[in-house]
């Protein structure tokens, strides 16, 4: 059983912190073709045979980019006071370098102006995945000159919306982009090769410091940071073959991006474990690297169990688990706020993402979600108890707004608290929107706002 209990934790939260959603361009906007959008990988990506579940694509996903004042208005009648939301590179700089798109950087800044006009912050997040396509076939960020041109996208974007943005993330989760992407292949670009994988971490986290050096000197004033997707790693048993995997697989995860950004080097186990796979590093980079942030994001859905004997299943064992077959574990968030706030000197903490897929059904206008609402309260806890602890903390977003295009696993899973009609594009508040915004009504009510 989970030890968080289910408590209303509002009253362990200051009356300026942040709640949102979160969402991605890829997943919502569709478009995918239009107002001279280009192609990203996963554009690309979703056309190969069989690496989507369901053999679906984003080309028009949730109809965002048509629909995104109705989009905002919804946003707004939750009672969030923040939306982080991604930019499509290939929908503002088709190519990746060369011409910028006046259609679609008009697209982001009505977006912009239209969450200012309604209260709401703008968090953005410059590279949630979708890599324009031509870079990809320049060597992608497996090439160190993608490096060069994700800064100078990051200054474009910044010249046009950083004035009226709250926060920008230079990148979401970039583990997924290296080892999903490049090394297991589950994911755009469908690479398979760990040398590569490894190679395009090192690039990510190098645009990263090198982004966030280049936003500063142009004067941004938004707050600077990076999202990192984090678990705790737990040994199956105590035996010393399951701890010492488990010591390597949160080198992999946690120290290997947490490392270097705070202590300008990379674990040495890992690149012990990589032999003739290690990155290519040039002199300073590590120094870039480790550009002192604003923020950390940390996206949290389970924590993480290792055995060196076999795969740990958690349904197997009788634990609950989501639809994405994830344990639900909201104790293993406090456990991992913690332990950033010790073993690092980390800025304020966001949690940029957190939510979980279960099977929703649409029955007679209704949409009732028992588990996501226990999800979110358990977690939501889990981050009170963190602070009470001392983790400085500044806001929390549910992943996700709506039901959206779950990349590999297509439209099949459904993590919104909103429910989407793929036919209709109709969305329906499930029990889940309507728990978030009452929780939130009662926050603000309790801080005399």
């Amino acid at each position: 059983m989970n030890s968080i209990e289910p408590v209303d934790p509002q009253a362990d939260f200051p009356h300026d912190f942040v709640w949102g959603v979160a969402t991605s361009a890829f997943q919502i906007e569709g478009a995918a073709a239009e107002d001279g959008k280009g192609p990203s990988i996963w554009d690309s990506f979703c056309r190969r045979p069989g690496v989507i579940v369901d053999a679906s694509n984003g080309d028009i996903a949730c109809d965002h980019y048509h629909r995104w004042s109705a989009d905002l208005d919804m946003i707004a009648d939750l009672g969030v006071n923040a939306y982080r939301f991604s930019v499509s590179w290939p929908r503002v700089r088709p190519g990746g370098s060369g011409a910028w798109n006046e259609k679609g950087l008009a697209f982001y800044e009505r977006l912009v102006d239209g969450l200012l006009a309604r209260g709401i912050k703008p968090f953005l997040t410059l590279n949630h995945w979708d890599l324009p396509d031509e870079l990809q076939m320049a060597g992608g960020w497996a090439h160190r000159d993608t490096v060069h041109r994700f800064v100078e996208y990051a200054e474009g974007i910044n010249a046009r919306l950083g004035d009226r943005l709250v926060s920008i993330a230079t990148h979401n989760e970039p583990w997924v982009m290296a080892v999903l992407g490049h090394e297991s292949g589950v994911f755009a670009p469908g690479v398979q090769v760990r040398r590569l994988a490894v190679q395009a971490s090192h690039h990510l986290l190098l645009s990263h410091g090198m982004a966030l050096q280049a936003l500063r000197a142009q004067g941004c004033s938004a707050q600077l940071g990076l999202v990192l997707n984090l678990s705790p790693m737990h040994p199956a048993t105590d035996s010393a073959d399951d701890q010492a995997k488990a010591r390597l697989e949160d080198g992999r995860l946690v120290r290997w991006y947490m490392d270097p950004l705070f202590r300008a080097s990379y674990p040495q186990d890992v690149l012990d474990d990589l032999g003739s796979d290690v990155p290519r590093i040039k002199p300073g980079d590590m120094q870039l690297i480790a550009t002192p942030m604003d923020f950390l994001g940390v996206n949290y859905y389970s924590r993480s169990v290792v055995s060196a004997a076999e795969p740990w299943d958690a349904q197997a064992r009788g634990h609950e688990v989501s639809d994405m077959g994830w344990e639900v574990y909201p104790q293993g968030l406090t456990e991992l706020l913690v332990r950033l706030h010790q073993d690092y000197p980390v800025p304020v903490l966001y949690i940029t993402e957190n939510g979980g897929a279960f099977k929703d059904a649409l029955e007679a206008g209704q949409v009732h979600d028992p588990q996501r609402v226990s999800y979110l309260r358990r977690h939501i806890a889990a981050v009170a108890q963190a602070m009470r602890q001392g983790v400085r903390m500044g806001g929390y977003m549910v992943w996700s707004l709506m039901d959206n295009f779950e990349w590999a696993s297509g439209y099949g899973k459904r993590f919104g608290i909103v429910h989407v009609d793929y036919e209709t594009q109709r969305r329906t508040l499930k029990d889940s929107a309507h728990w978030y915004r009452d929780f939130l009504q009662r926050q603000k009510a309790r801080a005399g706002r």
